[in-house]
């Protein structure tokens, strides 16, 4: 007798993805929902300016050719670079026509049709800035890039936290930002032809005073990117920077001067700030026998910008924490935040 019993549903597809994993709200043609101009900024001003700083240490050349995927009206490019032939590779043909930057542009829609319509090893660099969270064919995108690009060529990608919903793919959707790092580092680690890739990570600091979100507290957008070079022979290219070398100079530390309390330097070790005063909350859940901790409120701290970072590492995304003294005991303190409104409220003015 026959089994006629239908096979089960795969759980994952070739790549070892859930089936539905690159599928996305708004599965019409990418070129109808482009086709709305959007002269806007999709990150803060802040993190603009820690994306072209990237990319300005990254890119070693003095000329270099740049391919822009998925551009828009803003490149990105720092002003001091000044390649030979910049191609943006994008949908809305308004937007690319206002980027000063490109000297061309193409429509293309990679979602459609993942080839590059360029020769292989023409380009010394190729971007994707906040743009991989759309892509429906990641890995055939990326083996086109490592082909049109030079040996020893530098592939880009910058992403954040912001995206069109409906146009972002669903495992961009429902991972984390950790696991959205570790998904773009696996598209280079399974593309053929690339080097071990590296990552950076610009989180957690304040964001700018006149940005719309600035009331509410959160950090300005973070920045992550993942960049490898071509296999190849570099042909006296000169060496990239690693990650720890884009980092900008460390934060300049408050002009509070420092202040003795209990016998001890009232000053943040991590930044040089100036402690403040601040009043435990009187609460009957609060099992706290102090009255008072010093606690740094320079929303520049190092050891506050990088807890965003490590909190989110252990699952709590979202939350960091501000070094405290505790002047009773003579010990540091660790104090969660969720925002960086949080705590200040408390703050106690020393005659």
């Amino acid at each position: 007798m026959n089994d006629t019993t239908s096979a089960p549903e795969p759980r994952t597809n070739h790549n070892g993805f859930p089936p539905d994993a690159f599928s996305r709200l708004d599965e019409s043609p990418d070129s109808l929902f482009y086709a709305r101009d959007r002269f806007v900024s999709h990150l803060d001003s802040l993190a603009l300016s820690t994306v072209r700083r990237i990319i300005g240490r990254l890119v070693v050349e003095d000329s270099p050719t740049i391919l822009d995927l998925m551009a828009g009206w803003d490149s990105h490019l720092p002003e001091t670079m000044h390649p030979s032939r910049t191609v943006g590779l994008g949908l809305n043909p308004n937007e690319l026509a206002a980027n000063q930057r490109l000297t061309e542009w193409v429509l293309h829609d990679l979602n459609m049709d993942p080839s590059l319509p360029f020769p292989s090893d023409t380009f010394d660099v190729v971007l994707n800035t906040v743009s991989v969270d759309y892509l429906v064919k990641p890995r055939e995108v990326f083996a086109e890039v490592n082909r049109v690009l030079k040996p020893r060529g530098l592939f880009l990608v910058i992403f954040s936290n912001r995206m069109f919903p409906e146009k972002a793919t669903r495992i961009w959707k429902n991972s984390t930002e950790e696991e959205r790092l570790r998904l773009v580092l696996d598209f280079f680690r399974t593309t053929p032809g690339f080097l071990e890739p590296r990552h950076f990570e610009s989180s957690g600091k304040p964001r700018p005073s006149d940005d719309k979100y600035a009331h509410l507290g959160i950090p300005s957008d973070p920045v992550f990117a993942v960049y490898a070079e071509k296999e190849g022979s570099s042909s006296g290219r000169r060496e990239r920077p690693a990650p720890e070398q884009l980092e900008e100079e460390p934060p300049a530390a408050c002009a509070t001067p420092a202040e003795r309390v209990a016998g001890e330097w009232r000053t943040c070790p991590h930044c040089g700030s100036g402690l403040k005063k601040w009043r435990f909350p009187v609460s009957p859940f609060s099992n706290w026998d102090i009255e008072f901790v010093y606690i740094c409120f320079n929303d520049s701290c190092p050891y506050l910008l990088r807890g965003w970072a490590v909190m989110r590492a252990q699952g709590n995304s979202g939350t960091s924490y501000r070094y405290a003294y505790e002047p009773v005991r003579k010990t540091p303190l660790v104090l969660p935040i969720h925002t960086l409104h949080d705590l200040k409220n408390g703050i106690v003015e020393e005659s």
